[in-house]
């Protein structure tokens, strides 16, 4: 019963932060050169989002945002012990990812741990081998995953599990996804609703016109 309490409290933080997050940045227009493709309205066209991380990937190498985002790369921050948001939401990227494979347009899909602590590299090779071949997964330390975390703008918070239940967590967590191409960064985010065909057409707009 307590998990189950957790779970919906956790679902309930998660609606409120998305409600948060549309509106700290989704106010301003959509010029630019991708504004046909756009169906979020960010402000400053979202210049204030994203940036340079140093992380480590699945091998336990150190890697930089330069060498990860060297190609359009969908871009989630979730937790592998995420019951039911994370794996669903993740394999939506996953699911886009092929369609736009199909249709020949590459992305990168890319899952940021917020529980650096639990998914070590071996734990994050695991969960995205999983759901794709090419999803690269990334931990590091607290204080680079926080970076990383700052710089899209995500929250998350770490819930230390309750006596009698310590193989149980939770990490209340933001959950867009967030489209950046090079030479341009960060140029879209996705919201949990979007099905994997809606993602698929958006980003390939954005990947036609860039």
């Amino acid at each position: 019963m307590n998990r189950i309490i957790a779970i919906a409290a956790g679902i309930a933080v998660l609606a409120a932060l998305g409600v948060t997050y549309f509106l700290t940045i989704g106010r301003g227009g959509a010029e630019g050169e991708f504004a046909q493709c756009r169906s979020t309205s960010i402000a400053d066209g979202g210049a204030g989002i994203g940036g340079d991380f140093t992380l480590v990937d699945e091998t336990g190498a150190t890697v930089t945002s330069a060498e990860v985002l060297d190609q359009p790369s969908l871009i989630y921050f979730g937790y592998t012990f995420c019951p039911d948001v994370c794996p669903l939401d993740v394999a939506r990227n996953a699911e886009a990812t092929e369609i736009l494979e199909e249709r020949g347009v590459m992305v990168k899909p890319v899952f940021i741990s917020v529980d650096p602590q639990r998914d070590t590299p071996e734990v994050l090779a695991d969960f995205t081998d999983a759901m794709h071949p090419r999803m690269i997964g990334l931990t590091g330390s607290p204080e680079q995953v926080k970076a990383a975390s700052q710089a899209y703008r995500t929250f998350y918070n770490v819930h230390e599990p309750e006596e009698g239940e310590e193989d149980f967590y939770l990490v209340d967590h933001s959950t867009f996804t967030y489209l950046t191409m090079p030479g341009h960064g960060f140029v879209e985010f996705f919201r949990r609703e979007t099905t994997s065909e809606e993602m698929a057409d958006k980003v390939q707009c954005f990947v036609e016109a860039g």
